[in-house]
Formats: C-alpha cells, structure tokens, sequence
C-alpha cells in the first residue's frame, strides 16, 4: 500500500506526457503541411523546381517524426491538460518547428546552421531580421519566411491545441501571453480569431494588388503586415515603392495585426462603445499622434522634403508600436532623439491577445492606472475606497496588488533581457546605441535595424538574438514554465522508475 501512491502518480504523469508528446506529433504535422507549401506554389516558376526538394525531404522527415508521436502516444480519450504542462507543449513545438524550418535555408540558400537557425526563429517569432539576400533568395525562400510569419504570428501551438482537445482546452491561451477569450468556447474562440486573420490577409492582397504590387510582392506582404513580423522581398522593405498607396494599405494592416483580437472582434460587431473604452485602444490614441508628431518635427521635417517627411513620421511610428518592422527610410542620419524614440515605442509593443511583441499596451496601461490610482489613494481619506479597475472587453477586469506585481515582474525581466543583449552586442564592436537599437528590437520581435543585423555579423550577435527572440515571443514565463516542468517531471519519472527497481 505505501508504494501505491507513488505508482499511481507515476501512470498519471506517463499518462499527460504520451498526452503532450501525440499533441506535439499533430503540431510537427501541421508544420510540415506547411513547409510543403512552397514546394506545391513552386510549380508556378519552372526554374526553381529543382530546389523543392529543400522543402520536400526536410517536409517528409518532419511528417514522419509527427505521425510516429502522434499514433505512438495518442490516448483513446481526449486529456485536458494544464497550463504547465501546455507550457512544456509551446516550448517543445516551437523549438522543433524552429530548428525544422532552417532545414530549407541549409538545403536551398546554401547557409550554416547558425545563419539558418536564425532566420527561422525570426520568421516564426514574427520579428523580421534577416541574413538572406533577398534580391538572391529562391521564391520558395522568400515566400517560406512568409508563411512561418503567418503559422507563428497565428500561435501555432494555440490553434492546433486548441482545435484537437475540444471544450475542455488546456490553458494554452494564458501560457502564450494570449489570455483572453472572444467566446466562452475554446473552438470556437480560435474560429474568431482565424477568421479575423484570414480576412485581414485578403483585404491587405487586395489592397497591394490595387496600390500596384505584383500579385507575388502583395502575397508576401500581406502576410508579413498581418502576421506583424515585417520580412520583405526587397532589401528596401516597404521604401523600395516609395509610393504612398502602398504605405497607406500597409498602416492599417500594422495596426490590425497589432490590434487586441478581443477589441477587433467588438469593432467588427459594431459594439464602437465596448471598443472604444478599451485602454490599449486609449493608449494608441495617445501614443501614435505624439510620437508622430516629435519624430516629424525633429527628424522627419529637417532631413525629407514635402510630404516625405510626414509619412516617414507616421508610417515608421506604427511600424514600431506594432512591432512590425517595415521601413521606408534608413536611420543613419535619424541622431540619438529619433532613434531612442522608436526604441520606446518597440519596448511598449502592440496589444495583448494579438500577433504583436513587445512589453504589450496592456501592461503599460495597467502600470501607468496603477500610478494614477497610488496618487488617488494618496490624496483621499483613508476611509475612502478607489475602484480598481480597467475594461476588458465587455466586462471591468479589476487590478490587485499581485496582478500589478506580476506585471512589475515581467517588466524587470524584459529590461534585464534588453540590457544583458545590449551588453553582449556592443562587446562585439558596436556602439552602445546602434547594440540597443537592436536589442530591443530582438527582444520585441520587430524587426527594424539600423544596419548591426546582416549575414557578415559574427555568431554571438546571431545566437544573442536567437536567444531573446524565443523569450520575447513566448514571453519569458512560459519557457521558464516549460523548461521547469520538463526537469521536474523528468526527475519524478526516473526517481519513481529506479524505486520500482
């Protein structure tokens, strides 16, 4: 009977990992579905089908790995699972889908694994750095940054989850920084959100095409506004046009895909008040107009002529705030004031429950009420009672002392990532404010350079980045979770193993 304990606690937690190992299966799945994609369009150009097999065998090793986890480990039952052990999920498919979506970079552009590795995890974290030639790259190249851009900025892991493990869920959600509901139902929830996605991407195709890209440019475009992750087909990004239809189809698709899914799907319905209240929309208001308005009257202004000056003001500002990282300019001739400008705005990011990074407008909202609230209570009666609350959706979410203290938490970790990035970069030869820049981009997942990022750069800068941009889009928590949980039930299962010996 003592031993009766121990061993049901061991068939249990064999139990969840054949869960979360058949999970990962039908996740590896889906990505090699993907990755057979450009394999499949390449048929439209001819002279590049020689190098679909970069995608076809890496895609075939890919399926089979996931066929054998999903049907060697799947359960007769569906098993709802925690958000520790859905954290162990995230961390395990995204550094697979990441380290499986290099394979095409080595087989088809010729790159070391370092060089690959970290344009696969800047496609799937939706950040947008890039060591690829792009005037060189196949198509099937430029369109499988694309397409990661799109799975990742999507949440794989959550879609996928979600969609197999019916009502019950597991907590996904919360574990990737996405917490929020549109409708009770999980599916269904997820059905929202993929239909706002899809229709986002087929106004921003068509609107590319009718701004006069070509249909292959709109495509690739698209995906990467939506997605907020910024990868281009030219080296000049969204500046190679230099055409203000494009910029002006390419702002408000930066601007939905930062935009919190919770309140697009209000706006959709029409519910304007419901919208409106909420205070990451408040926060844009405030923030895009002021930043806009400084970087135009002292950078735009003084260095572009006519009307340049004030679409490089507003487009480079929502580039940043969303986190999406197309350009229309260089940043040379910026000085100190424009560059740490977009630096703030990058380390505030989009909305929380959207495909942006950054710290997230929900959190700096919460943060700056929190002060507002500290001055209130300072200034009333002691007997006096503030009503701690913000409006999430259509429901007030109320703020306590340990919600305002996770926050102040994360916030410590974000700055600490930025300024340990920054250190190790400038060690590398770059100057304090050029190895920030860049650091906070990383860590943001935006995606705009001034110019430290390229394919010459020496490996501790690439495996820096690799490193922050997995713990800006998985949002520290849950990777610290996963990684954690893998250690302990590791121990559990070899120590409960050795006492059945």
């Amino acid at each position: 009977m003592a031993d009766e304990q121990p061993r049901r606690s061991h068939m249990h937690l064999r139990r969840r990992y054949r869960a979360i190992l058949s999970y990962t299966g039908m996740i590896l799945l889906l990505c090699a579905g993907l990755m057979l994609v450009p394999a499949v369009v390449g048929l439209l150009w001819p002279h590049e089908l020689r190098l679909a097999l970069g995608f076809v065998l890496p895609a075939m090793a890919l399926a089979a790995v996931g066929f054998a986890l999903w049907r060697g480990f799947r359960l007769q039952e569906p098993t709802a699972l925690t958000t520790h052990q859905g954290a162990v999920i995230v961390v395990l498919s995204w550094l697979i889908a990441c380290i499986a979506g290099a394979l095409p970079f080595m087989l088809v552009e010729g790159l070391d694994f370092t060089h690959s590795l970290f344009e696969s995890v800047s496609g799937w974290t939706t950040t947008g750095l890039s060591v690829v030639d792009v005037t060189e790259a196949a198509r099937m190249t430029l369109l499988w940054r694309s397409l990661m851009q799109l799975a990742g900025g999507a949440g794989l892991a959550i879609i996928m989850l979600a969609s197999i493990t019916g009502p019950a869920g597991i907590g996904l959600p919360s574990a990737e920084g996405r917490s929020e509901q549109l409708v009770p139902h999980v599916r269904a929830s997820l059905k929202v959100v993929l239909t706002l996605y899809a229709g986002y991407m087929i106004i921003g195709v068509l609107g590319y095409w009718i701004a006069g890209m070509a249909a292959f440019d709109a495509v690739n475009h698209s995906f990467a506004a939506v997605s907020t992750g910024g990868f281009s087909t030219h080296p000049d990004s969204i500046g190679a046009w230099n055409e203000i239809r494009v910029e002006a189809v390419t702002i408000p698709l930066m601007l939905l895909g930062s935009l919190n899914y919770l309140t697009a799907w209000a706006l959709v319905r029409r519910r304007f008040q419901v919208a409106f209240r909420n205070g990451e929309l408040k926060l844009i208001a405030l923030l895009i107009p002021i930043a806009a308005i400084l970087l135009h009257a002292v950078v735009a202004a003084p260095l572009y002529r006519g009307n340049q000056g004030v679409r490089v003001a507003i487009f480079e500002t929502v580039s940043a705030l969303s986190t999406t990282g197309f350009a229309t300019v260089s940043y040379v001739e910026w000085g100190g004031f424009g560059v740490m400008l977009l630096i703030l705005l990058m380390i505030v990011g989009g909305g929380a429950g959207s495909t942006s990074g950054g710290m997230k407008q929900y959190r700096i909202y919460v943060l700056a009420k929190s002060l507002i609230w500290q001055i209130q209570e300072a200034l009333l009666p002691p007997t006096a009672v503030v009503e701690r609350f913000i409006w999430h959706g259509e429901h007030k979410d109320f703020i306590d002392d340990q919600r305002v203290r996770v926050i102040g938490n994360y916030l410590f970790l974000y700055l600490a990532t930025v300024l340990i990035a920054t250190l190790v970069i400038s060690s590398c030869g770059f100057s304090i404010g050029d190895a920030l820049f860049e650091a906070a981009s990383m860590t943001g997942t935006v995606g705009l350079s001034v110019g430290v990022i390229g394919y010459g750069v020496t490996p501790t800068v690439l495996w820096t980045a690799i490193v922050t941009m997995l713990l800006g889009r998985l949002e520290f928590f849950v990777i610290f979770t996963g990684l954690l949980k893998l250690g302990i039930d590791g121990r559990k299962m070899f120590l409960s193993r050795r006492r059945s010996e």
